[in-house]
């Protein structure tokens, strides 16, 4: 055999390897590339404090938490107003698929949110573990 004919068999050989897995690919379940994925929706003001609405998918058997944090911007430094709220892992629904969760975030002892305030929302899961993972940031005027 030549060179060249072995050199088509091996391009030819490439060829199909990278077609099986591009298959593979475009055959795995879509729901594993949108897994542990959170996105914040409106910010506003309640009754007792702030609430962010979040949409987020999970891995099925996900041990974690879904937590939120605010921090006023427009403040002073002696004058620093933060909140947070948590969802529990019994609270979410992990199947891959994208859900809805309205988290209620109440203010530290001596913090306020008035209209017109800008805040800084961030949200991320927390497992058993300590990790934090899956951020997502916003900043939103009440």
């Amino acid at each position: 055999m030549t060179s060249s004919i072995l050199r088509r068999r091996a391009a030819g050989a490439a060829v199909t390897v990278l077609l099986v897995g591009a298959g593979a690919l475009a055959t795995a379940p879509s729901a594993a590339a949108k897994a542990n994925l959170l996105s914040i929706g409106k910010v506003s003001r309640s009754s007792g404090g702030l609430q962010v609405k979040v949409t987020y998918s999970c891995d099925v058997g996900m041990d974690h938490e879904l937590v939120a944090n605010a921090t006023m911007l427009n403040h002073s430094s002696h004058d620093q107003s933060i909140a947070a709220g948590t969802v529990k892992k019994d609270h979410l629904v992990c199947d891959y698929e994208n859900h809805a969760a309205l988290v209620t975030m109440r203010p530290a002892a001596g913090a306020h949110f008035d209209k017109g305030d800008k805040v800084k929302v961030t949200v991320f899961y927390f497992d058993n573990d300590g990790f934090r993972y899956g951020d997502a940031e916003v900043v939103a005027a009440l």
